[in-house]
Order: C-alpha cells, then structure tokens, then sequence
C-alpha cells in the first residue's frame, strides 16, 4: 500500500474576509460555532484513513497554530498526525512563500519521500463531506500522474473558477483559471456527463476545480520543476502536456469560503435539515 500524505495549504491571507481575517489567516476562522475552517480538510483526511497531515502556514499564523496544537492530540499508540510546517527562511532561500505551488516545493524535503508516496494537495478554507479515498482510487485506477477533483458548476458562476475541459475518458485536456469571457471556454462545457460516482450531471454544465489534488511524488517534482508558484494559474495547466492528469468528478456540497458573503451563505447551510446538495462557487 502506497503512503498517502496530505498537505494542507492554510498560508492565505484572506483579504476578502476582513474583517474576520484581522487577526488571522482564513484556515483559523471560526465555522458551525465551535470549529475552524481548517478542522474540515483535517477531519476528512481522519476520516478517510491519512494519517499523515502537514498544514503549511504563513500569515497571522498564531491563532491557527494554537488551534492545531490543542485540538489534535492524539494517543502514544496512534500514528497519526497534523504537524504545521510554517513558512522559513534558510540559507539558500530568504523569500517566503510566494503561492500554493511554491509553498509545496520549500516543504518537499521535510517530509523525507523515498518517491512512492502519493501527495493529497488541500485547500484549507472549503467547506464539503468528501472521503479522499474514493478520489485516490479514481487516480490509481487511471495510472494517473496526477488527479484534480472537480465540481459542476453553472455557466453564471464559470468565470470565478478554474474550468477544466475532460475528454469520455476523464483525461485533462485543458484549463483556464477563472476565464475573462464565457467565449473562451468554447467546448469545455460538460453535456449530459456523468460524475465520478454515475450520477448524471445537468445538460450542460462546466467543470471547476475544487483546489483538491492528489499527486504521485515524482509527478509533482517533475510539475513543480519550472518556477511556477500556484497550483491553478500554472502548475495544473503547465502539467496537462508533460503529465498524465485525470479529473475526479465530486458530486457532493462544496463550497469556497473567500468572501463575507460566501461565509454568510455557508453559515446558513450548516444550520439547514439538510443543506443543498448542488456544488456552490465563490460569489
């Protein structure tokens, strides 16, 4: 069984929350009254059986860190773990991180890698239910060098994601981050598709990034080789060629924590009987 390692970035600053970010970064907000937006991707790993957890950390950091220190404390026969790598400056590099991809590459060599370990990539300010088992099956099935887990979206909310073009097979073959005009995404619309899991998806619909990847090691040092900095901007788009990529299609609530109003939204999800299925975008 191949080691699973999951990475979760939760260095952003979170412009967009000010005044919830004042103090910290958007992983250490408060969500659901007692929780933090960083405990999601954590319990999903817990839950899907990765042990092995790293949140990268950079701004307003205290609170996040105090957050992860107190409540992941586990037993001395258990070997799980959630270990913060902040952001350092060493001998060879003085700058700090200076996007998700870059945040990645200067923690490679903490994580001592023999090269057959499978790297799970995560936002750490999304909230969704997901087993990352199921999307690690998908990736090894597909003998994938890397797998983006994807959500249908609306032609109205296409322009604020990063819109993937898939072909029968499920093969990447073409990305654009959050596309100026709906013209430029001529023939990525998904018709009468279906997701990972059967469900038909509606008659045409686009495919968004949920920002969850999973890569084998040696795939993300060769896609991290160049000096891309972001995960959506560059790595994914300059890997399609050079890389076997596949995308996983998630068909389960997920939504991008960014704004105060997209915080509002969520807040009023979580005190729903049962909040609505349809995968959100960030407004």
């Amino acid at each position: 069984m191949k080691k699973i390692i999951a990475l979760i970035l939760g260095g952003g600053q979170g412009k967009r929350l000010y005044p919830l970010t004042m103090y910290r970064c958007k992983p250490a907000v408060p969500i659901g009254g007692k929780y933090r937006l960083i405990d999601i991707p954590v319990s999903n790993c817990l839950r899907s059986g990765i042990k092995d957890i790293y949140v990268l950390t950079q701004f307003n950091s205290e609170s996040l860190n105090n957050h992860i220190n107190n409540t992941y404390r586990f037993d001395f026969f258990s070997r799980a773990f959630v270990r913060i790598l902040a952001a350092e400056q060493t001998l060879t590099n003085t700058n700090w991180f200076q996007g998700t991809a870059d945040s990645v590459k200067k923690n490679l060599f903490h994580l001592d890698l023999d090269g057959s370990e499978e790297i799970l990539i995560l936002a750490g300010d999304h909230l969704y239910d997901m087993d990352y088992m199921d999307l690690i099956h998908f990736h090894r099935k597909n003998k994938a060098d890397f797998t983006v887990s994807v959500i249908s979206a609306p032609e109205g909310e296409a322009k604020d994601l990063g819109i993937l073009k898939l072909n029968k097979d499920s093969k990447i073959t073409g990305f654009k981050e959050k596309p100026e005009t709906l013209s430029s995404l001529k023939g990525y619309d998904f018709k009468l598709g279906k997701s990972s899991s059967g469900r038909l998806l509606p008659r045409k619909t686009y495919l968004a990034s949920m920002g969850v990847y999973v890569f084998n090691v040696k795939a993300l040092s060769k896609a991290l080789e160049d000096d891309a900095v972001d995960f959506g901007r560059e790595v994914i788009p300059g890997s399609i060629d050079k890389l076997k990529g596949y995308g996983y299609i998630f068909d389960g609530y997920w939504r991008d924590i960014g704004t105060i109003k997209s915080f509002y939204d969520a807040s009023i999800d979580l005190a729903s009987q049962v909040p609505s299925a349809r995968p959100h975008a960030e407004l």
